[in-house]
């Protein structure tokens, strides 16, 4: 559900969730949403867009994050699932998990990008939300680090395919160790690569 949303009336809600998710353009693994209600009365400071942090920071903003949020969940949808109802469904997907996973029912959730999933709540899109609304940067680390976490799982599994470095995105590397050791059940069947790939084996 999205709504007009004025800046000037955050004040009023109370309890608001900042959600965003990762994993959209790689060929393998789930797509990752997290949600995050911040407590005021325990701020952290220097929150900013996951991609922008080192691994350290981001590793040591996950503790804090974990610690002080009021709550926070994780959501995933599967590379079945991207198959079936497409990358943005998918997304959509994951972060109405998240949501409905917070422990605490939030007021208002705040979405990373321009568009917002179906849930029961008030929902506002915002661009760029991960790098100027705090909730929503936290929600991007949290994600972030449970998806490399996905990916170091998948790498100790299959080592020839070099996910611990490419984190599963289409990079020549990736590209060529994909071609040389074939598809495996965590790659997303519908992407261009993976499906040209299949197709010329058949």
């Amino acid at each position: 559900m999205q709504i007009d949303f004025d800046f000037n009336r955050e004040q009023y809600v109370q309890i608001i969730a900042g959600v965003d998710e990762v994993g959209r353009g790689p060929l393998v693994g789930s797509v990752v949403a997290a949600a995050v209600i911040l407590d005021p009365d325990n701020p952290i400071t220097g929150l900013r867009d996951s991609k922008k942090l080192s691994e350290k920071k981001r590793a040591a903003f996950e503790i804090e994050i974990k610690e002080k949020s009021l709550a926070w969940a994780i959501g995933t949808a599967s590379p079945e699932e991207i198959d079936e109802i497409n990358i943005l469904q998918a997304s959509f997907l994951a972060m109405k998990r998240a949501i409905e996973g917070l422990s605490i029912e939030p007021e208002l959730a705040l979405i990373d990008g321009n568009k917002v999933p179906q849930v029961a709540i008030p929902c506002k899109a915002i661009i760029k939300g991960d790098d100027l609304i705090p909730a929503i940067s936290a929600a991007s680390i949290l994600a972030k680090e449970h998806r490399d976490r996905e990916m170091l799982t998948l790498a100790a599994q299959f080592p020839q395919y070099g996910f611990e470095k490419h984190k599963g995105y289409p990079t020549p590397a990736h590209l060529a160790l994909l071609a040389e050791h074939g598809v495996i059940a965590a790659y997303r069947k519908s992407f261009k690569p993976v499906k040209k790939l299949l197709e010329s084996q058949t």
